[in-house]
């Protein structure tokens, strides 16, 4: 028998019907992986290239059978079946599907860095992991998810939502 991840993803979307794009994600999620639980929606500005529609965010915890770059290639395979197209770096986008934490593991290849790089300045992906996750230990900066959110310095509003 496989051994079962805990993985969080964070699903975004900012074109189209945002929370339909996340919706359709998760189900596609669902197929491949048992979604354990979901943050509420939260909508905030675009961060890196600000001009453009605000994005809607939900993070999931899930249980993955898989390894942590087969699911990667999963998580690319449900984006491009739901028309995600990659021009350029911080572009508007059907939908994102990154990966923030691998259990606890830490994970550099030439594809996947987790945890994720930048989880620790993005305020769009601490609030809903505070949410889930407040008491999870980063297991590179050695610090809850709780304290990063308290420490972090940027500044875009974030909005949770109520249930659509």
């Amino acid at each position: 028998m496989k051994e079962n991840h805990t993985v969080i993803i964070l699903a975004g979307s900012n074109l189209g019907n945002r929370w339909e794009n996340i919706q359709d994600a998760i189900e596609l999620v669902s197929m491949i992986s048992r979604i354990e639980s979901k943050s509420s929606l939260y909508e905030t500005e675009a961060w890196g290239n600000e001009n453009q529609q605000s994005f809607l965010n939900q993070a999931l915890i899930i249980q993955s059978e898989f390894e942590a770059e087969a699911l990667l290639n999963e998580l690319l395979l449900i984006e491009n079946k739901l028309g995600r197209v990659r021009n350029r770096k911080w572009e508007p986008r059907v939908i994102d599907l990154d990966i923030l934490f691998f259990d606890d593991e830490i994970i550099q290849t030439s594809n996947l860095t987790v945890p994720h790089p930048e989880i620790q300045n993005r305020k769009f992906v601490l609030e809903p992991l505070c949410e889930l996750i407040p008491g999870f230990i980063h297991p590179v900066l050695k610090k809850s998810v709780l304290q990063l959110r308290t420490d972090c310095n940027d500044k875009l509003e974030v909005r949770k939502l109520n249930a659509l």
